[in-house]
């Protein structure tokens, strides 16, 4: 599958289907192509096919059931699915009726659920492809994704600026107005300009809200459309008890991309220091957590604590507050660095505390793990963290 190693597995039982999400270009089409080579696929972005099909959705369940008899033994694989919702009817049928099995691969579930349709009542598994992770990166250069991001095309692309630029004006945007998400299609835009000053920020809603010219209610929506459309995470406030000293209402905001998020902050990352570098560097920790979690099937919440007097905690994981993490981009990380996950850890009693930075080599300062970031990613995925 070109020169990447997808994580994710996809193995299924026989007769078992299957959604597949993702945003778009994470590389879904491959993946399947990759795991079932032998599969009949259905691409809805044909526009022969999308015309077909809208008009009079039967004559898919009749294309399939022309297919010989061992190609309808393997999955059936049809792209970009949320585009006719009415096809899962066929689905439905085909599975309930002749035992077929099918993997959906689209860009969002947002419009089928808001539509009515058929999500095929649990007879499906879901599963989600991110960007590329740490692991399946051969040579992974740090300073290239946090620049470029792990979108596949975006990090081998020879000009990424122009990619990414593509990416955000042509998908980002016209994918959410194309679904009918949105209808003020003018603040939605003015949204977006305002995501670059908020992201990886805990959320005032009401001041993103006077940027768009919209109200407050409009602009939760907005960020929900995001969550739903998998183009973004809400990483929400730990709080185990009520207290004053703690704020635990406002969540913080991640598009699922450390270089589309870099392009609508104008950020540029050329040398490993530096605000940037360190914004970029904690948004790439958290998207590896969340592939992780993703990737690994297991559902800890990952989320950030912080105090109104200042300590934080960029990302604690875990229901209970297993593990306890703060990214630091220093390559000396020093006691007073520590503050924040001293003062957790005393009041939490986390199982693990690490600060992952640029620092040379592992180090452990009484109870914390300083680790360099490849150190911890290395440990992530070798299952040492969790």
């Amino acid at each position: 599958m070109g020169r990447y190693r997808r994580l994710l597995g996809l193995e299924l039982p026989p007769r078992q289907s299957a959604f597949l999400w993702g945003p778009r270009k994470t590389g879904k089409s491959t993946l399947l192509a990759d795991r079932f080579p032998e599969s009949a696929r259905f691409d809805l972005l044909d526009t022969r096919q999308l015309l077909a099909f809208t008009r009079e959705p039967w004559l898919f369940g009749e294309q399939v059931m022309a297919l010989d008899a061992g190609r309808r033994e393997r999955p059936i694989l049809v792209d970009e699915v949320q585009r006719v919702p009415a096809l899962l009817d066929e689905v439905h049928r085909l599975i309930e009726s002749r035992g077929l099995s099918f993997v959906l691969c689209g860009s969002s579930a947002r419009k089928l659920k808001r539509g009515g349709a058929n999500l095929l009542g649990g007879r499906a598994w879901r599963f989600a492809l991110h960007p590329l992770a740490w692991p399946e990166v051969p040579d992974f250069d740090l300073l290239r994704a946090l620049d470029r991001g792990l979108v596949p095309q975006h990090y081998d692309a020879p000009r990424h600026r122009r990619a990414l630029a593509g990416y955000v004006d042509d998908y980002l945007k016209e994918e959410v107005f194309d679904e009918g998400l949105t209808r003020n299609v003018a603040a939605f835009a003015r949204f977006f300009d305002a995501l670059g000053f908020c992201h990886g920020q805990v959320l005032n809603f009401s001041s993103v809200a006077r940027d768009c010219g919209v109200d407050a209610k409009t602009v939760r929506e907005y960020f929900q459309i995001l969550v739903d459309t998998l183009l973004g995470v809400f990483v929400e406030p730990f709080s185990r008890r009520r207290s004053r000293a703690v704020i635990v209402r406002a969540p913080r905001f991640y598009l699922f991309d450390v270089g589309v998020a870099g392009h609508l902050s104008g950020r540029r990352v050329d040398r490993a220091a530096g605000p940037a570098f360190g914004q970029a560097l904690e948004h790439l920790v958290l998207m590896e957590l969340i592939a992780h979690r993703s990737y690994r099937e297991h559902d800890a919440p990952v989320r950030y604590w912080r105090t109104k007097s200042g300590l934080e905690v960029d990302f604690v994981v875990g229901r209970d507050a297993e593990v306890a993490i703060e990214v630091k981009a220093s390559p000396r990380v020093r006691p007073a660095d520590l503050t924040g996950l001293r003062a957790f850890s005393e009041e939490h009693r986390p199982r693990r505390a690490i600060v992952v930075s640029t620092d040379p080599a592992p180090r452990r300062s009484g109870d914390i793990d300083v680790l360099p970031w490849n150190v911890f990613l290395e440990r992530l995925w070798g299952d040492d963290i969790f």
